[in-house]
């Protein structure tokens, strides 16, 4: 226990949020893979669906291993409540959906999980809801974009793929002063490296299907918060469909246990490639908060206990030698997603941000040389050795 009397993170990954079977006396919460349960009572009540805490219906509406899980991200990101998801997108999209509506403005940084600024261009856009794109690490500019109608400010930081970060206490402080809710995409960093809701952030937002997972073995989200009711959240997810799974949830609960561990060595792995490859003469530049070549390197240290295991670098030589180097490398496999035990590869121009122009990404500063990779947590000599072969592979 710490000197403030809440439990250390290892602690809280290990056994918040367990549920113990009494009867049986199972170690593990166990999987309730059951769509339907038995109704309490055959009161009219019942049947609305207004049942007490703890009593499950039909698992679209809820289920004790999805709970469990909810309950153990809650308390990692610091919050009081928490809502599972069917993936990181469905997570967002009814996040957004449930607070939005025609007339309203949601203000964002504009480099962002291409996911998410497609959904804000191009699916929010017909709905009659003002987006507003503001310079990513520009905390004024974002200030600035923030209008008397403006609903919500959506913040990723450290953002993908860039790794750019934004002062993102002085954007809560001033989108409260102005009536604004902020929600924030806390993938790359983790609630073991940072957690927003301490810092006021109205809702912070995981793909669980990344680092929280762990083994790229699932799909899955989460919404957690400190003071907003979920209420119209959790009706909204049962409408439209995006509950998790107990499987999923199962998988999730069992692979937050060893986060704290798992995503320690992805720092200090991060840490020793970033060095290494900043020293490359294959690389013109690499993209890690850890680095004191980073220009907000002084804000991650700020606000961040951990890096991350994710960066990009850009290969020199262009497109060609980027292509050449991902395909050369072979113990890091190319995959478009991130945050497990294995390293993964993959670039920008054809993954995440293939959805937007050829100019657009250049604007954002995107170039088509640049490789994103989620370190793992195997040895740091053997990716050394992989990617430097990789690299010498791509420019013989």
């Amino acid at each position: 226990m710490q000197m403030n009397g809440q439990k250390g993170l290892s602690t809280i990954s290990v056994h918040s949020g367990e549920h113990i079977d009494r009867e049986i006396g199972a170690v593990n919460t166990p999987i309730y893979q059951s769509s339907t349960f038995f109704f309490p009572t055959s009161d009219r009540r019942t049947w609305n669906g207004e049942v007490p805490d703890g009593t499950y219906i039909y698992t679209r509406h809820g289920n004790p291993t999805v709970v469990a899980a909810e309950r153990k991200i809650a308390e990692l990101e610091s919050g009081r409540r928490c809502l599972l998801f069917a993936s990181g997108m469905a997570a967002i999209s009814t996040a957004l959906l449930t607070f939005l509506r025609p007339g309203d403005r949601v203000v964002s940084q504009e480099d962002i999980y291409g996911g998410s600024y497609n959904l804000l261009r191009h699916h929010l856009t017909p709905l009659d809801i003002d987006v507003r794109f503001a310079p990513t690490a520009d905390a004024e500019a974002l200030i600035d974009a923030m209008a008397p109608q403006t609903k919500v400010v959506w913040l990723e930081s450290p953002t993908n793929p860039l790794l750019k970060l934004v002062d993102y206490p002085q954007v809560i402080r001033a989108a409260h002063e102005r009536g604004a809710l902020v929600f924030m995409d806390n993938t790359f960093a983790t609630p073991i490296n940072q957690r927003p809701l301490e810092s006021g952030a109205d809702l912070v937002l995981e793909s669980g299907t990344k680092y929280l997972g762990g083994h790229s073995d699932l799909l899955a989200g989460s919404v957690a918060t400190r003071d907003l009711d979920l209420g119209p959240m959790m009706e909204k997810r049962t409408v439209l469909g995006g509950s998790a799974d107990p499987l999923v949830a199962f998988l999730l609960e069992r692979g937050m246990k060893t986060l704290a561990l798992r995503v320690g060595r992805h720092n200090e792995n991060a840490a020793a490639i970033a060095e290494f490859l900043e020293d490359h003469p294959l690389v013109d530049r690499v993209h890690y908060p850890g680095l004191e070549s980073h220009p907000q390197h002084s804000l991650a240290r700020r606000l961040m206990s951990g890096f991350g295991g994710m960066m990009s670098f850009e290969v020199r030589g262009g497109r060609m030698a980027a292509e050449r180097t991902i395909r050369s490398m072979e113990l890091i496999k190319m995959a478009t997603s991130l945050g497990g035990v294995e390293s993964l590869a993959s670039m920008p121009l054809n993954t995440s941000h293939s959805s937007l122009p050829p100019e657009e990404r250049a604007r954002l500063g995107i170039k088509d040389s640049l490789i994103r990779l989620s370190v793992g947590i195997e040895d740091a000599e053997d990716l050394k050795d992989d990617l430097d072969q990789a690299l010498r592979s791509a420019c013989s």
